[in-house]
């Protein structure tokens, strides 16, 4: 067993056991609440340039399978849990986790207290944080104090495709997604009801309405919405879309979306990452599958045409937007699920209603 230490900027050091990469890497550590879905979140973009806790003690106990991957690789910076199962079940003919982040070449360490480490976050906020197996780990504590936060970074140019690609379903209508980081459970749940076309995130709005997409979904992604890169691009080319075609925003896409039509986005003290957050929505309660960090601003609604109408059941945060005038209707959860539950799937044939509408 290879020793391995997670230190974090307000000087704390939890000596753990590493496995995976060995390597010494630097990320904001956050934290997941869900019981299964490990290798859905370290492939899902919106994690880049974070180190993730799973709240959920044992981790990798029913491997690894490509079925379940939501991109091409790991996204997480680092991989912290209780315990990392060396021999998954047989039942479900998966590989490792072990193996799995040594082929990503991403870190992880076990065999450190996840729940006391879940509760300061939640008492402090999140942390910048470093994994590393050198024999000095405090001394890392004054680089993570100067370091940026990922979220400093144009963290969506990292993830969006470079390129246009296309899927012709053989369906009635086509919706164009702005992929700002997609999981693939998105494009899938968009593969099975409509012709798709994938655009990078920094597509000008001209080429997205001309393209012969009939509505257009903004997708999921990483970082800080409002940063300024995304301002100039996709946050103004969201807005003439909008006054073109149906919107629907997932997540990254909820916030962008707000702020094209001049609400304001703000840091949440630690997120929300899991499978199981209660979601009030037309009277009902939903539970869904959320990843993010930020949240969009309910004061600043006033005089954007959005109207709030969806809400977390813990803590009040905006769920969802709709607009009152426009067919745009925005998300903060994750209706494709992958993983969690599929309530709220019947979402994406909203979008598709609307684009009906709007022949």
């Amino acid at each position: 067993m290879v020793s391995c230490f997670l230190v974090l900027e307000d000087g704390t050091v939890l000596e753990g056991v590493g496995f995976g990469h060995q390597d010494t890497v630097f990320g904001e550590v956050v934290f997941n609440t869900g019981m299964t879905g490990y290798q859905e979140s370290l492939t899902d973009p919106s994690y880049r340039g974070q180190i993730l806790v799973m709240a959920y003690p044992l981790i990798g106990n029913y491997g690894i399978s490509d079925a379940n991957s939501q991109s091409s690789g790991v996204h997480v910076r680092g991989f912290v849990v209780r315990e990392a199962c060396p021999e998954p079940s047989q039942m479900y003919g998966g590989g490792t986790i072990d193996g799995y982040l040594k082929d990503n070449q991403v870190p992880g360490i076990s065999y450190l207290d996840t729940r006391e480490l879940i509760i300061k976050i939640r008492q402090h906020g999140t942390l910048r944080g470093a994994i590393t197996s050198i024999d000095d780990p405090a001394s890392l504590v004054e680089e993570l104090r100067r370091m940026p936060f990922p979220n400093e970074t144009n963290l969506i140019a990292e993830v969006s495709p470079k390129e246009i690609s296309r899927y012709d379903e053989g369906k009635k209508h086509t919706v164009g997604l702005i992929d700002c980081g997609a999981k693939e459970g998105i494009v899938r749940d968009l593969r099975s009801r409509y012709n798709v076309i994938r655009f990078p995130h920094d597509t000008p709005a001209d080429v997205i309405i001309d393209s012969g997409a009939q509505g257009v979904m903004i997708s999921n992604g990483p970082g800080d919405p409002s940063h300024p890169e995304i301002m100039s691009t996709t946050i103004k080319n969201i807005r003439t879309i909008a006054d073109h075609l149906p919107v629907m925003g997932i997540c990254m896409g909820n916030q962008l979306t707000a702020l094209a039509f001049g609400a304001k986005t703000y840091k949440m003290k630690f997120g929300h990452r899991g499978a199981n957050q209660s979601v009030l929505y037309n009277g009902k309660v939903y539970i869904t599958s959320q990843n993010h960090g930020f949240a969009v601003d309910p004061e600043s609604l006033d005089g954007t045409g959005l109207v709030a109408d969806q809400f977390n059941v813990n803590d009040g945060t905006i769920e969802g937007l709709h607009h009152e005038d426009l067919p745009v209707f925005t998300v903060q959860y994750h209706p494709e699920a992958s993983p969690g539950p599929w309530d709220t799937s019947f979402l994406f044939d909203r979008l598709g209603e609307m684009m009906e509408a709007c022949k």
